[in-house]
């Protein structure tokens, strides 16, 4: 007597095509300070209102999370979003903070070049078939979270203050953590790409090769 072939696990359902809740109201706010933020900083230099916005984004960075799950308002669009409005503050601070000689050109080139190296892996995988998009990592968010922190501090830091005094050390420990954390995430986007990459192929192959065999035969779906 063989023992049953184990079935692949179910694909998680996706997540419900709504617009308007909690968490996508949040993260609308959070898109729509980017602008705001960076018109404060490199405009008139009023740190404390862009240091503002930088909490509220940090905030609800945190609550929108929280506020799907609890509230059952998950959605297509907050999946988009949420990641967007991240990646749109990481850039814009890091400019504006470039631009004011608050942070070094080199600091800047490293975390965007992370970015820019992994814009490709959506293109590759599409080229090869796979349509799947890479799940978000958990180092990835524990980066955000520690460049999230850094670059409040930093701001601040720009000051002559005795406060500025003390975050200047505080903001480049966030910074320099979450710039390591930063990178490994994308190298384990690189791992999952290439692992999805090789599993597309090999059930390529087995389908050309056992093209039978690759489909559940009539009468065995739904064992």
């Amino acid at each position: 007597m063989t023992a049953p072939t184990p079935q692949p696990a179910a694909p998680e359902p996706a997540p419900p095509d709504r617009v308007w809740t909690i968490p996508n109201a949040l993260s609308t706010l959070r898109l729509l300070g980017v602008p705001v933020f960076l018109w404060l900083v490199l405009g008139p230099e009023a740190d404390g209102a862009a240091l503002g916005i930088l909490a509220f984004a940090g905030i609800s960075d945190y609550l929108d999370g929280k506020l799907a799950r609890a509230l059952n308002q998950t959605s297509r669009l907050g999946v988009l979003l949420d990641p967007l409005a991240d990646r749109l503050y990481i850039l814009s601070t890091i400019i504006a903070l470039t631009v004011r000689d608050i942070v070094p050109v080199w600091f800047a080139v490293l975390l965007l070049a992370r970015d820019v190296a992994l814009l490709a892996l959506p293109p590759l995988l599409r080229r090869i078939g796979v349509g799947v998009a890479l799940p978000v990592h958990y180092l990835g968010k524990a980066a955000t979270f520690n460049l999230l922190y850094a670059f409040p501090l930093l701001l601040l830091s720009a000051g002559d203050s005795w406060l500025a005094t003390a975050a200047r050390p505080l903001g480049w420990a966030f910074a320099i953590w979450g710039t390591a954390l930063y990178w490994w995430s994308g190298l384990l986007y690189c791992v999952q790409a290439g692992q999805l990459a090789r599993r597309y192929r090999a059930h390529t192959r087995t389908s050309i090769h056992d093209p039978i065999g690759a489909h559940p035969r009539a009468g065995e779906s739904g064992r």
